[in-house]
């Protein structure tokens, strides 16, 4: 029997799609699922729903338990096979509203906030402390497991994990496998979707579609490129990654929304014109979970009432990943790992997101080579602060913590240095405990 540990069950939506995929599987719908959280309220929430679904679509097959709190994380980690972190240090309230909120009064703008930016740094910070003490129990009850982190920043976190703990960790997000495929279909090239053969490799949320030809082996990057450039005439819902395209000659995995913050071209308090030329979401992370607490809350009265869920599988690649390590049959993904020469013209102690086959023995990174110059000195612009961020969480040094503020490139084009300074110390402060190792 499989056993998977799901840390951070309380964020029961993405639960749902991660476990229901495991339930729907041939191979994996037996297994002794554990579902973990400090959260009582969100985690009973959680367990109604999987529970329900397990008996809807799976008659009943799974084991389903429920775990809270620290006093009780190595019993939910106990020999587990994997392990799925979905967690998120602080919440929306207080702390994705601090990560807001208090860089608005340095007049530094955000729109996702999650991955870099000063919102990706605190996180970070106020996470690490976290995986760290996961770490721990897992070396002690479930050394072999595979930890599969969906929990953001992923450069950050992963490569902290990666290269600071024992564990086997690997960083998943859900860009990769949907890239191309949106790409095509929002320049009208559907027709060119099947067959298609694609290389993506890069950093989690800045990773570069290097190349995509059809089936036949035509490049399709020069018809991508025209099509941007027209399209991105008018507004849309991706102007920055056509931008991408006209200035950098490659489109990115990442939405566009993501993708303003992680550069200094975009957000700027002396264009604020671009904001609008780019249709860039001001505050759309904050939007995005008054939404989703909304609609759980409204979904959440259905399940309760009539017991009517349902699943269909999902584009993750967790439940893949578990069912290629299980029956040892051969699967590739896009994930983040430790680079180690993978990209040759990034450092090797980033985290970068490349190509990865996965079968019995495990998962194991394929080497990219080189990366375009202008794509490598942009990845560059992010693995800097990244990396210092890792430093300061590693040596809880207050001074690591401003010089990663201060090469974050949207950070670095709005504020002074002292500026950065003060705004860290605020932040800081207001996080109270999360952050009171530093």
């Amino acid at each position: 029997m499989t056993k998977i540990t799901f840390m951070g069950a309380g964020s029961t939506i993405f639960a749902k799609n991660v476990l229901g995929d495991v339930l729907t599987s041939d191979i994996l719908n037996t297994s002794d699922i554990r579902l973990y959280d400090i959260d009582e309220t969100r985690l009973e929430e959680s367990y109604i729903l999987l529970t329900t679904l397990n008996k809807n679509i799976n008659n009943g097959r799974a084991r389903i338990t429920k775990h809270i709190g620290i006093a009780n994380r190595k019993e939910a980690l106990k020999e587990a096979d994997f392990v799925v972190n979905a967690i998120q240090v602080g919440g929306y309230d207080p702390a994705t509203i601090i990560d807001f909120e208090i860089p608005k009064k340095y007049g530094l703008k955000q729109t996702i906030a999650d991955t870099l930016g000063i919102g990706g740094i605190m996180r970070g910070l106020r996470t690490i402390p976290v995986m760290e003490a996961f770490a721990n129990d897992m070396e002690e009850v479930c050394p072999n497991a595979w930890l599969l982190n969906y929990t953001n920043p992923m450069a950050i976190l992963t490569g902290y994990m990666q290269r600071y703990t024992k564990i086997k960790t690997i960083g998943l997000c859900h860009s990769v496998q949907t890239c191309s495929r949106d790409l095509l279909k929002d320049l009208d090239l559907e027709d060119k979707l099947e067959g298609r053969k694609e290389v993506i490799a890069g950093i989690n949320h800045m990773a570069w579609l290097l190349s995509i030809k059809e089936k036949e082996g035509n490049d399709l990057y020069p018809e991508i490129k025209k099509r941007a450039f027209e399209k991105n005439k008018e507004k849309h819902h991706d102007m920055v990654r056509y931008d991408y395209i006209d200035k950098f000659g490659y489109y990115c995995t990442e939405s566009s929304e993501h993708n303003a913050e992680y550069n200094p071209y975009y957000i700027k308090s002396n264009y604020p014109q671009l904001i609008d030329k780019f249709n860039i979401p001001l505050d759309e992370y904050p939007r995005r979970c008054v939404d989703q607490i909304e609609r759980w809350d409204a979904q959440k009265k259905e399940i309760m009432a009539g017991g009517q869920v349902s699943h269909e599988r999902s584009e993750e690649y967790a439940c893949h990943i578990m069912e290629s390590i299980v029956t040892d049959t051969p699967y590739q993904i896009g994930a983040s790992v430790i680079n180690n020469g993978l990209i040759s013209n990034l450092p090797d102690d980033a985290c970068v997101e490349v190509p990865c086959l996965v079968n019995g023995s495990g998962i194991h990174p394929c080497h990219v080579g080189k990366l375009p110059t202008q794509l490598a000195a942009l990845n560059m612009t992010n693995i800097n602060p990244q990396l210092l961020t890792i430093e300061a969480a590693l040596t809880r040094d207050r001074q690591k913590i401003y010089q990663a503020a201060m090469l974050d490139p949207h950070t670095a084009a709005e504020l002074s240095l002292d500026d950065i300074v003060k705004l860290c110390d605020e932040l800081i402060q207001a996080h109270g405990d999360y952050m009171k190792m530093y």
